[in-house]
């Protein structure tokens, strides 16, 4: 009794032309999604569960495109290599990025950090788009398939990483992905190899998986292949020994001299299982079945070589590359006609025809309620606190235009309108010199960090100007639209909130 049934070398052809009524379900599930997505992410940012890595840096990025500038961010410049004094750090010399000057003109039309918020959701839901009618162009005679694999790709583990965790750029890579795996199921080769080619504009290790990309290609189309292949393996050359090191502050791919350290591929496995088994459980193991399951493999292996133990672990918003090559892969293995590998009498297999479909949508409804997501449903999501109010309080008093430093939490919401470090150490002794300091007292990262500078901010004769609920603003200077205290030993000073 096989356990895996053999694959045919060539796909069978499709019976769905497409119609603008067929188009109807899967874009109602994607606008469906888009919302979900896009409340969530907002109202975690006015909740102040994002963060200076990554929504700071992304905005100080695309904010710099709006203008006509390189990609720099002073966020960033906090972890910097040693050695580098500029104000601003070249986001070209750390990850090869250039997809995200497509957000340039959203950002004019709407300069906050929360268009990032919204356009990630945008992709996200363009994906499962893409995804819902891949399975009913595939699937015809499965009608429940486009909403059955469209939700569980929704609802995905890797999904909902990425949504939960601010913005990155791999959000960009979960349509290419999309639209590659779907133009490799149609036999559209030439279609398939343009939108694999451009995972190179989204960030340098995707090159590994567009080269994969390409030699599964030669089966179809053998020079498409070959050159997607060839090309892609030059080009992550190119940017990683040339580009990128050109942009760098020293000269060097920071991340060749990181891949080594004190873990490596054998370490940490029970950490690693999990991320197999949370893939695998997507899609019922069925990914498996397809030669698409191929392109896991490179985002796995670099993910399970690193030396940082946080790339091991399966809720990461990495994984979100994963999740559009799953559900491809799924439905590949299903229009193959995947059997259960168990034989079961007539009477029962019947009503078990649509499982392999209904079965990745049900393991992602049982593991909703432990996703970003299902958080939608609990009362305390809706509702701010003290320090929520305390917070939206003292950003208000930094002006527009300003020099802060701002802990982890709450630089993002100061990106837009003002010039905004990290409060890290050295960032006192920056030049230009910060004016203001906006930080929760309660911050673990960087660790002790926030003590230290608010110890030294002390010591140097920094003015409080307002402290409540651990969140606290100090001034270097006196004025800037604060009335100085009457008493030296009071520490509250009467401000006027910035003019909008």
């Amino acid at each position: 009794m096989a356990l895996i049934t053999k694959l045919p070398t060539t796909a069978p052809p499709t019976t769905a032309p497409p119609t603008a009524a067929s188009r109807t379900v899967p874009a109602l599930l994607a606008a469906v999604f888009l919302a979900l997505y896009a409340v969530f992410a907002l109202r975690e940012h006015a909740r102040f569960r994002t963060t200076g890595y990554d929504l700071g840096i992304f905005g100080q990025a695309v904010r710099a495109y709006a203008e006509g500038r390189a990609p720099a961010s002073e966020i960033r410049a906090a972890t910097a290599p040693a050695g580098f004094t500029g104000d601003a750090y070249p986001l070209l010399g750390d990850h090869f990025h250039p997809v995200l000057a497509l957000l340039a003109p959203l950002y004019r039309l709407a300069p906050h950090v929360e268009t990032l918020l919204v356009a990630q959701a945008a992709l996200v839901a363009l994906a499962m788009y893409v995804l819902a009618r891949t399975a009913q162009h595939h699937l015809p005679a499965r009608k429940f398939a486009p909403v059955a694999i469209g939700t569980a790709c929704g609802l995905g583990w890797g999904t909902q990483a990425l949504i939960g965790f601010d913005f990155h750029e791999v959000a960009f890579a979960v349509p290419l992905l999309a639209l590659a795996c779907r133009a490799y199921l149609d036999g559209r080769t030439r279609a398939a190899a343009c939108w694999a080619a451009a995972l190179l504009l989204v960030k340098e290790d995707l090159g590994a998986t567009a080269a994969v990309f390409g030699l599964l290609l030669v089966r179809q189309d053998r020079r498409t292949g070959l050159v997607l292949a060839a090309g892609s393996v030059l080009g992550m050359f190119l940017i990683v020994y040339g580009v990128i090191p050109a942009f760098a502050a020293d000269g060097r791919y920071v991340y060749l001299s990181q891949a080594s350290g004190a873990y490596g591929l054998l370490d940490g496995w029970p950490v690693k299982s999990l991320t197999v088994l949370a893939l695998l459980a997507a899609t019922g193991g069925l990914v498996l079945r397809s030669p698409l399951a191929l392109l896991l493999l490179p985002t796995l292996a670099w993910r399970f070589t690193s030396a940082n133990p946080a790339h091991w672990e399966p809720g990461l918003h990495y994984s979100a590359v994963l999740v559009p090559i799953a559900f491809a892969a799924l439905v590949d293995a299903l229009r193959r006609g995947v059997r259960l590998p168990i034989r079961l009498p007539v009477a029962v297999r019947l009503p078990m025809a649509g499982v392999p479909v209904a079965l990745p949508l049900v393991t992602a409804l049982l593991m909703l309620p432990f996703q970003p997501l299902g958080s939608l449903a609990t009362p305390g999501f809706w509702r701010d606190g003290p320090r929520e109010a305390a917070a939206r309080q003292a950003l208000e008093l930094v002006p527009d235009g300003a020099r802060v430093a701002a802990s982890n939490s709450l630089a993002p919401h100061l990106t837009d309108r003002a010039t905004v470090h990290l409060v890290a150490d050295g960032v006192l002794d920056r030049r230009p010199a910060v004016e203001w300091i906006v930080a929760d007292v309660r911050e673990q990262w960087p660790a002790g960090a926030v003590e230290r500078v608010l110890r030294r901010a002390g010591e140097q004769g920094w003015r409080v100007v307002r402290e409540t609920e651990g969140i606290v603003v100090l001034s270097r200077q006196w004025g800037v639209g604060c009335a100085a205290p009457a008493r030296a030993a009071d520490t509250a000073w009467s401000c006027r909130p910035r003019q909008r």
